[in-house]
């Protein structure tokens, strides 16, 4: 095991270094200038050149690069452009919302998949697997936009029962920030549970196919016995896939749900910086959310291993 996670973390230590070449240098080849965005069309070369050497625009790319990714290695993001503040500041504010909302939304979503894929796929070809197949579908064909904007009319609006939108901070308490989030949570949550249902009861049923299966059925298990004790931790693979996906389309995808809702989250932030050209906002939040996506991969693999002893001996 020592061994597999080592071979994994050197592969994921090349692909961070990878990733922040490509996000750099992909927004300086973007066209527009940040300091004459900033200072408008009427401004004057001059002007305009003062101020890129204030904001470090005029060095080269390269050495702002190495500037940029040494900052990030001791947690220095930089300042941002547009509100003369620490990126890391800002990101911080922000990520206080994302990262409960992905965690909130990734936590229903699982708990509505797992026992749903798993009673469809114990009833397959009956109502109830035709039932949860057709329900599943609808949710995946159901843009989460507007199913926020239908929770909003039901539970804000006319029940009363949540906040339209907006977010208190977690000075307000922990009960009052996570009711802020739950709207946005379900919202977010329920497409992903369709597809994670559809992916278990497919994995589930490819697994009661095996012959391992029906070695334990022929030794005298029930099919229910045999799906807990054998079938259900082998088809966990392809769902450890989908779920670690999910997190982070979660954590970095949530930008209309957060627009939606008026939250405060690093998809908000990125949206801003990038209509502002607040470049050094937008790479620091990218290779931010590429961290996080690659941490979340590795954890995935790590799980795999764990599941699966001959991934261990392979790796």
């Amino acid at each position: 095991m020592l061994h597999f996670a080592l071979a994994r973390l050197t592969s994921l230590g090349l692909s961070l270094v990878v990733a922040s070449v490509v996000i750099f240098f992909a927004l300086e080849v973007v066209p527009g200038d940040p300091a004459a965005y900033m200072l408008g069309m009427n401004a004057s070369p001059e002007t305009v050149a003062a101020l890129r050497t204030e904001l470090g625009l005029d060095a080269g790319p390269v050495e702002r690069y190495f500037t940029w990714a040494t900052g990030l290695l001791t947690g220095d993001f930089g300042i941002s452009y547009t509100y003369r503040t620490p990126v890391a500041e800002m990101i911080g504010e922000r990520i206080k919302v994302s990262l409960p909302l992905a965690l909130y939304a990734l936590a229903l979503s699982t708990l509505i998949a797992f026992p749903v894929g798993i009673w469809a796929a114990t009833h397959r070809g009956k109502a109830q697997d035709i039932g949860v197949m057709a329900a599943t579908q609808l949710g995946i064909a159901v843009p989460n936009f507007w199913f926020a904007m239908l929770l909003v009319l039901v539970f804000a609006i006319g029940l009363r029962w949540f906040s339209a939108g907006g977010f208190p901070g977690w000075d307000a308490g922990f009960f009052e920030g996570m009711k802020a989030l739950t709207l946005p949570a379900i919202a977010l949550a329920l497409p992903q549970a369709s597809i994670l249902a559809r992916v278990m009861r497919s994995a589930l049923l490819d697994t009661m196919g095996e012959d391992f299966i029906r070695t334990a059925r022929a030794k005298g298990l029930s099919r229910r016995q045999a799906l807990w004790r054998h079938a259900l931790r082998n088809a966990l693979i392809p769902v450890l896939t989908i779920i670690g996906l999910q997190f982070s389309f979660l954590l970095a995808g949530a930008i209309i749900i957060e627009n939606v809702f008026f939250l405060p989250g690093l998809g908000r932030l990125v949206f801003q910086a990038i209509s502002q050209r607040d470049l050094i906002v937008v790479e620091s939040v990218v290779m931010l959310l590429v961290v996080a996506v690659i941490v979340v991969t590795f954890c995935v693999d790590l799980a795999y291993a764990a599941v699966d002893p001959r991934l261990r001996r392979r790796g």
